[in-house]
């Protein structure tokens, strides 16, 4: 049944309601094999079993009688909607209905499910252009779905037979398609006297509202009213949240074991003293020499992220993104069964409208539906994958020129900064040029990111992706390599490359002839990998809670605005919103993206690389990654509730292409902190001086006097040119050189050959452990708990015996109806 009903502010818009009844609903209910609710679960267990876990279970509630309710956990008694449904359930059959628990036709199935058949249906409804068959096979679905269609667009020109609604959204046919909400999302009355008013004012109350950020979510209501693709997105992120709790509070313990110990770290204590230690000028023309005490605030805050608990938390973090992983698979296999999604298996996709049109030409058999279809031959697939490849690595190499260009600045900043007339920038030109420096990145990085964006969506319509699953997939893949470029190539530089190639004074490494290399502090590199992860972090996550949430709630207040001046094109001017009707009350929302849950989870694997990957010069990244996370969950929840469209529900099993983008950054964490360690901290010239070169050798132990006299070991001599004929003088600089008196002046000595064979070997070692351990507790976990798999089993021999069971019973009654027997039935 179909309905058409003018728009109150728009006379141009004409929406169609499209209802399905209940035969059509049961028929393709039967086609897309959908599970309904069959007969209360019965469980078993043997009378010993059963006495002693009675006794026990009672034993368990009085004690937790006795305990504080647990203020995380949701109120059933406000969400009865919430608690679990108790029976099994069966793929639903037209002649086996009598055999499922329907209580009442209108809620037998939910508002999502109904979705879902009508949205299927409308995606394989033949139509022909100029003909009454655009509209008449629309007019039999339904379910109180809405779909709003511009009137003046339905008249077209050719005469084609097409198939589908994407097709007609596609050309312009209709302006939007999608299920309306169930109504307000806010009552004048308290929920908690008067009730919900329908699914969506609950989710409101329950899930979106700010107040409630410390809940738990309630998971089952969101899949029935959003669909589970939607369901599982915001179950792992719920999961990845949750688990962020342990690595913030052991980088929190990391971070203020560093903060206890500042004061006594010989190291910082070294170089807070060295009042007469004269360091090599920063620059060549109007630095003059410094103090290395100067730098005293510098080495106590890069000794917060580089003591002795480094190596322990970056082993931590890539045992703790197994875990993550592993785990997850387990919870997923839960909601897979709870949902109903274990048997589930996805529908073959309809083709996309530009892959029809553009290989219409070129048909061939498809092997599963056995029908013909166009095709994309395999030389123009990979002409164009080529292509595409291409400008991937074009915009790569676009990332490191932009990295290039901040590298230049940083040097250029670094003289200025150090021969500066202000005494206080001059004395902190580290802090100064490495903050300057990050800021300008961010920018750098948030302008490429929509560049990106366009060029990402430029590149997939350019392969044809045969399907709009592949094109998704498609899109991630290559969204998820620029901005990890993007957002980490100055990172990596900063790690692995910063005062790696400075050279030495006298002989300094200078770009272009001009600009000096930059070097480390004395105190080590880490801190400015420690800042530029820092600030990019924090300003990328406001700028994107900004974006999430800022940028919908603007454009639907300029639309309400719009409607209370009195509408668009002729329409009525409307003094309350709650006068115009649901479905248009739905048009004037935002409609979800177009990228569907792309860049949703593209932040959050984005943010899962920052907290993994150089995590041991950042141990307070899963801190804020946490902090962010319960914002974003009901920031996410807001949105969805309130400023979108209700998007169409979608079955899915997994998280898609994502889970293996997170495995492989849980392997490239292991390797990146190893390099960390060993390369960009000082852990290892430190270890190596404290049991070869200090005064603790062949003692046994180590401790803080064990670094005695460390700093001035590793710094060397270099000498300055002498002015007007003075007196000799010597600087030291940050190196592990020979001095200008030696037989061989500057060349390296036997301690810098120790260090770089004692950092190769911990690399090697690090690796090797960290991986056996991964291996292991990966072979440890298994995918589905053991308990699951068991009940599984048990349902799958319960529910061939209960259905013929009700076979039996039903024969029965139709022969005491009929008064005969069947011969095919049993005695």
């Amino acid at each position: 049944m179909m309905e058409k009903e003018p728009s109150l502010t728009n006379n141009d818009i004409m929406f169609v309601k499209i209802h399905a009844p209940w035969e059509t609903l049961c028929k393709y209910a039967e086609q897309m094999n959908i599970r309904m609710p069959f007969r209360k679960k019965c469980y078993f267990t043997d009378w010993r079993s059963k006495a002693m876990g009675s006794r026990f279970h009672l034993r368990c509630r009085q004690a937790k009688s006795w305990l504080p309710r647990n203020p995380m956990k949701l109120d059933k008694e406000a969400l009865p909607d919430l608690e679990e449904s108790d029976c099994y359930t069966a793929p639903f059959s037209r002649a086996r209905v009598h055999q499922f628990t329907i209580n009442n036709r209108q809620t037998f199935f939910s508002n999502s499910t109904r979705s879902r058949i009508v949205h299927h249906v409308l995606q394989r409804t033949k139509y022909e252009d100029g003909k009454s068959k655009m509209v008449s096979p629309l007019c039999c679905l339904s379910l109180l779905n809405y779909y709003g269609h511009h009137d003046r667009m339905l008249i077209a020109q050719s005469v084609n037979s097409w198939e589908g609604i994407n097709r007609l959204l596609g050309n312009g046919t209709y302006e939007a398609a999608f299920p309306p909400h169930e109504g307000g999302y806010k009552s004048r009355h308290p929920i908690k006297t008067h009730g919900a008013q329908n699914h969506r004012h609950l989710l409101y109350e329950r899930w979106a509202r700010w107040g409630i950020w410390y809940k738990y979510q309630p998971l089952d209501l969101i899949r029935r009213y959003f669909g589970e693709k939607i369901g599982l997105y915001f179950a792992w992120l719920g999961w990845y949240t949750g688990m962020l709790i342990p690595a913030a509070l052991v980088g929190l313990f990391v971070f203020l074991y560093g903060l206890f110990t500042m004061d006594t770290s010989q190291v910082s204590k070294e170089i807070c003293e060295a009042n007469t230690t004269i360091m090599c000028p920063m620059c060549e023309d109007s630095c003059p020499p410094w103090t290395l005490s100067d730098s005293c605030v510098y080495a106590k805050v890069t000794y917060l992220f580089d003591n002795g608990g480094t190596v322990f938390f970056a082993i931590f973090m890539a045992i703790w993104a197994t875990v993550f992983l592993e785990f997850w698979k387990r919870r997923r296999a839960e909601l897979t069964y709870d949902w109903d999604l274990i048997d589930w298996e996805e529908e073959e996709e309809e083709l996309r409208p530009q892959f029809e049109a553009k290989y219409s030409g070129v048909e061939r058999v498809n092997p599963i539906s056995g029908k013909p279809e166009p095709f994309q031959p395999f030389t123009d697939k990979l002409s164009r994958l080529m292509v595409s490849v291409s400008g991937i690595f074009f915009m790569i190499s676009l990332v490191l020129t932009a990295v290039f260009a901040v590298v230049v600045f940083r040097l250029i900043a670094m003289e200025k900064f150090a021969s500066f007339d202000w005494e206080f920038v001059k004395k902190n030109w580290q802090f100064a040029t490495s903050g300057t420096g990050v800021c300008i990145n961010f920018m750098i990085i948030m302008s490429l990111n929509v560049v990106y964006e366009k060029v990402a969506y430029l590149l997939t319509n350019l392969e044809h992706p045969r399907t709009e699953s592949e094109w998704e997939n498609s899109f991630a893949l290559k969204m998820f390599l620029f901005q990890f470029v993007n957002l980490n190539s100055s990172t990596f530089y900063i790690a692995f490359f910063l005062g790696r190639f400075a050279g030495r004074p006298g002989k300094y490494n200078k770009l272009f002839n001009r600009w000096r290399l930059e070097e480390c502090h004395p105190s080590g590199c880490l801190i400015d990998l420690c800042l530029q992860m820092g600030v990019i972090m924090v300003l990328k996550q406001i700028w994107n809670n900004f974006m999430e949430l800022g940028y919908p709630l603007l454009q639907n207040w300029w639309s309400r605005r719009k409607i209370k001046k009195g509408g668009q094109n002729g329409g009525q001017k409307i003094e309350n919103k709650v006068q115009l009707p649901q479905w248009e009350r739905d048009w004037n929302l935002q409609p979800m993206n177009a990228h569907g849950l792309v860049d949703e989870y593209l932040e959050m694997v984005l943010q899962f690389g920052f907290t993994t990957i150089f995590v041991a010069a950042f141990p307070l990244a899963p801190l804020l990654a946490l902090l962010n996370n319960i914002i974003e969950i009901r920031l996410d929840a807001y949105k969805f509730v309130t400023q979108w469209r209700r998007p169409m529900p979608a079955r899915a099993t997994d998280i898609g292409i994502w889970h293996g983008i997170l495995e492989g950054i849980g392997v490239l964490a292991v390797i990146t902190n190893a390099f960390v360690i060993a390369i960009t901290s000082d852990y290892i010239p430190r270890f190596v001086y404290a049991f070869k070169y200090g005064p603790c050798v062949d003692k046994g132990y180590r401790h803080e006097k064990c670094l005695r006299g460390y700093m001035n070991s590793s710094l060397s001599v270099f000498e300055m040119e002498s002015k007007n004929g003075s007196q000799v003088q010597y600087c030291r600089y940050r190196d592990y050189r020979a001095p200008p008196w030696s037989p061989v002046p500057y060349d390296f000595t036997l301690q810098f050959w120790h260090v770089l064979a004692a950092r190769l070997a911990f690399i090697i070692v690090f690796e090797h452990l960290v991986f056996g351990i991964k291996s292991f507790i990966a072979y440890l976990i298994p995918d589905v708990p053991k308990g699951l798999c068991d009940r599984m089993r048990r349902e799958k021999y319960l529910m061939q015996e209960m259905m013929y069971e009700a076979e039996l019973e039903h024969l029965q009654k139709e022969r005491k109806k009929n008064g005969r027997r069947y011969h095919h039935e049993w005695p």
